[in-house]
């Protein structure tokens, strides 16, 4: 099996760009199924969910082009089908995606439940409950979701229970060709809501108010291809942030929008980590002890439960204790566990983690637990004593692009290879 090995202790500093964001790329691909033609997405990650999503689109009848690895040309004139497999979207929770863009342009899908990381059931009865709002008639059999709108999907006026980002992108794409105008309320707010808006307008749509509460779109008759470049990944830019953070070292992280970690940079500083803001970039380092800091999960612009693996992880070596709450997925506290095997005093109670701060981190065999508490992991190894060997890193590749690489490129000793299935010890 392939893991990520680490040797801790040495000094990691220097400049690292970031992708194309994941989360916003993989929507995109979606929506391009409603301008028919060849539409062009530059900054595309290169990673394993981008790749399954490929594979949906193709499924269907698209026709992708790869070119100079992160621009994807997606032909979509020849899509004939409006049902995705299985065993595709049982790998990606994010290809329920292409349930709005199906439902604009055939009237009808067929989608199976989704996958993913294991981190909460993820109920998309948001995106039913909104969708049928709109005229269209569900049934759920054999694993599959069976979508129709016999009469045509009518503009109306949603209001969502939470601010779910999959519920309003998909909503925000069945509106697009809607009779009349359709309002979303209680709409997410995500960098990524505001991507796939601008996509969608530059398209030919009508979408107002994205990254407000309340989105309005205005139906129109088609959409035409267009060329876009997916906005920097804020998490992954958060990631090595904290690595900066954690190591004490200034790592410079390029190529995103640092206003899209709001709320993250601001507790970091009361972490006591310096942090030095440019207009796409962002430096951050520290030089006296991390402070325990309480944090609570919330949708945008509140704290991104994306990047609470990684807070964990400079918390779990804070002077003193601290709170992580977490009000977005039920399953996220998995990586604590694999923490105190490397030395992490944490206490769950039901949505809470209780911190208490420890002198650091001893190295280990751990396994990653998600594609967020991977990452934490491999950041935690950085400053373990010896060496940490991270497992299951298929979760790491889902959402990080040459991850290994970069590091290394920092100063990190760190490197992938292969054991035996017997040697790893879990």
């Amino acid at each position: 099996m392939e893991v990520i090995q680490i040797e801790g202790g040495h000094r990691v500093s220097g400049e690292v760009s970031v992708e194309g964001a994941k989360n916003s790329a993989l929507k995109l691909m979606a929506a391009t199924i409603m301008a028919p033609g060849v539409n062009t997405l530059t900054n595309v990650p290169n990673i394993a969910d981008v790749h399954v999503m490929g594979k949906v689109l193709k499924n269907i009848g698209a026709r992708i082009e790869v070119v100079n690895e992160h621009e994807l040309k997606i032909d979509t004139s020849d899509v004939d089908s409006w049902e995705t497999p299985y065993h595709l979207v049982a790998q990606m929770r994010a290809s329920t995606a292409v349930l709005g863009p199906l439902l604009s342009r055939f009237g009808k899908a067929i989608v199976a439940m989704p996958g993913g990381c294991n981190i909460g059931a993820r109920s998309i009865d948001m995106h039913i409950l909104g969708l049928e709002a709109l005229g269209v008639e569900f049934e759920v059999k054999h694993g599959n979701i069976h979508a129709s709108a016999p009469h045509g999907l009518v503009g109306n006026t949603v209001t969502l229970d939470f601010a779910s980002v999959g519920a309003t992108e998909n909503l925000m794409m069945a509106s697009v060709f809607a009779k009349g105008v359709t309002t979303i309320d209680n709409a997410a707010r995500e960098p990524e809501i505001v991507d796939l808006a601008n996509l969608l307008n530059e398209m030919g749509a009508k979408i107002s108010g994205a990254g407000s509460p309340v989105i309005e779109i205005e139906g129109v008759s088609e959409l035409h291809p267009v060329t876009h470049r997916v906005v920097g990944d804020r998490i992954e830019a958060g990631t090595f942030l904290a690595i900066g953070a954690l190591t004490g070292e200034p790592i410079t992280v390029k190529g995103f929008a640092p206003l899209h970690l709001g709320l993250v940079l601001k507790k970091y500083e009361q972490m006591g980590i310096s942090i030095e803001r440019g207009p796409n970039c962002c430096t951050a380092w520290r030089e006296g002890p991390l402070l325990p800091t309480d944090i609570q999960t919330l949708p945008f612009p509140g704290f991104p439960t994306d990047m609470q693996a990684q807070t964990m992880t400079l918390l779990a070596l804070a002077k003193g204790s601290c709170v992580i709450t977490e009000n977005i997925f039920e399953n996220r506290f998995m990586l604590a566990s694999e923490l105190t095997r490397m030395g992490a005093d944490i206490v769950i109670e039901g949505h809470h983690a209780i911190v208490h701060g420890v002198d650091g981190f001893s190295g280990t065999q751990v396994k990653s637990p998600d594609l967020r508490g991977g990452a934490a992991l491999v950041m935690a190894g950085l400053v373990a004593d010896g060496i940490t060997t991270v497992s299951a890193i298929h979760h790491i590749d889902r959402g990080y692009e040459r991850f290994v690489e970069k590091l290394s490129a920092l100063g990190a000793r760190i490197r992938r290879t292969e054991l035996p299935d017997e040697e790893d010890g879990l």
